[in-house]
């Protein structure tokens, strides 16, 4: 085995496995890429034409086709299949991503890339320079294209992927449909959102209480006049690292920021990003879901709509019940859906569903 073999070999199973770890990451949250591609043709339609603007209604398609070809073409350096086309492809995708990632750095125009999804995050300079070695890598594999002998034959390579082409597509329609199969932002179920927003360096406390005979947890301490009673209270996980919630906020004109008061008992979330894009198909569903809710659930409205629009939509759909303002990126990254239903206890996701899965009450109120 010479030299040069073993680094075809490094270079080429390093290559097609990014691309395939980098599709997949994103094939299972295709709305984070649409998210992202809206951001880009934002910027770009700033700085170079309005013309990139006629590009943000197709972004979710767009961002499919380039995730399904990031597996497919991954697979493709696997199988050694058509290398004469495939390093071209390869090469052009490369081309087209170390601009986007070096420009995003050089004018701090788009803060992470959103290469590996939420799974991974890096700076546009990690980015830029992870594209230059990738750069090279693949212009190795060009140059030597001819020299590859495919692994599969043709028909069956052909068939292999054929048929992987069609299972991303299914996969990444049924993320779009309901939510990621894997949910890396820091608003999962099982997280705690204020556990969340402490700074790394800081200890993290944990508070212990007694109320209605239930022990109950908490980043925050819990006044005795609401019925909790001081058990014990210490540090925990020092070495954990937090995932950063810095732009979390909840507020309306009339009672001001009530972000605090939504980590405090049990809390369900409608979220609506903005009324005049919400799927509105499944609403008599969702408002039988809060009619039936246990009275200790207390429902409200998150939204970044203006007040003009929410206040029809919520008499339209007999929605008797508060509406306040969030952040639309931060709405965004808490459900990829409009609408969508989180619920939360003292702070933490007890369950999340896209406007596709409405649950019905009782499995609501069994898991609060």
């Amino acid at each position: 085995m010479n030299f040069k073999y073993l680094l075809d070999q490094v270079i080429r199973f390093f290559t097609g496995g990014l691309f395939i770890f980098s599709g997949l990451i994103k094939l299972n949250d295709p709305i984070g890429t649409e998210i992202k591609l809206e951001e880009y043709f934002e910027v770009f339609a700033n700085d170079f034409s309005e013309f990139f603007h006629l590009f943000i209604p197709a972004a979710l398609e767009i961002g499919m086709v380039l995730i399904i070809l990031e597996v497919v073409i991954g697979f493709a350096v696997l199988i050694n299949f058509r290398m004469n086309i495939t390093t071209r492809v390869l090469l052009g995708l490369i081309v087209f991503f170390t601009f986007l990632t070096f420009y995003s750095a050089y004018f701090n125009k788009v803060t992470d890339c959103g290469c590996f999804g939420d799974a991974i995050p890096l700076t546009p300079w990690q980015s830029f320079t992870k594209d230059i070695i990738l750069l090279f890598f693949i212009l190795h594999l060009f140059w030597y294209r001819d020299g590859y002998k495919p692994v599969l034959p043709a028909k069956v390579a052909n068939v292999f992927l054929s048929g992987l082409t069609a299972i991303s597509l299914f996969l990444g329609i049924y993320a779009i449909w309901h939510l990621p199969f894997i949910d890396f932002r820091p608003y999962g179920v099982g997280d705690s959102i204020p556990f969340n927003m402490i700074p790394e360096e800081q200890p993290i406390f944990e508070y212990v209480f007694e109320k209605d005979g239930e022990e109950v947890r908490s980043a925050q301490y819990l006044l005795e006049e609401n019925g909790y009673s001081y058990i014990s209270a210490g540090v925990i996980n020092e070495s954990k690292t937090i995932p950063k919630i810095t732009d979390y906020n909840v507020w309306n004109p009339e009672e001001g920021d009530i972000t605090q008061q939504t980590f405090t008992g049990k809390k369900l979330f409608l979220i609506i990003v903005d009324v005049k894009k919400a799927n509105l198909e499944y609403m008599e569903d969702i408002s039988d879901l809060i009619s039936g809710l246990e009275e200790d659930i207390e429902p409200m409205i998150l939204t970044s709509s203006d007040p003009s629009v929410i206040e029809p939509f919520r008499h339209e759909h007999q929605l008797a019940i508060p509406y306040y303002f969030s952040d639309a990126t931060v709405l965004k990254a808490m459900i990829r859906s409009v609408p969508g239903i989180m619920i939360l206890k003292n702070g933490t996701v007890r369950g999340k569903w896209h406007f596709n899965d409405v649950p019905d009450s009782e499995e609501v109120n069994g898991l609060m």
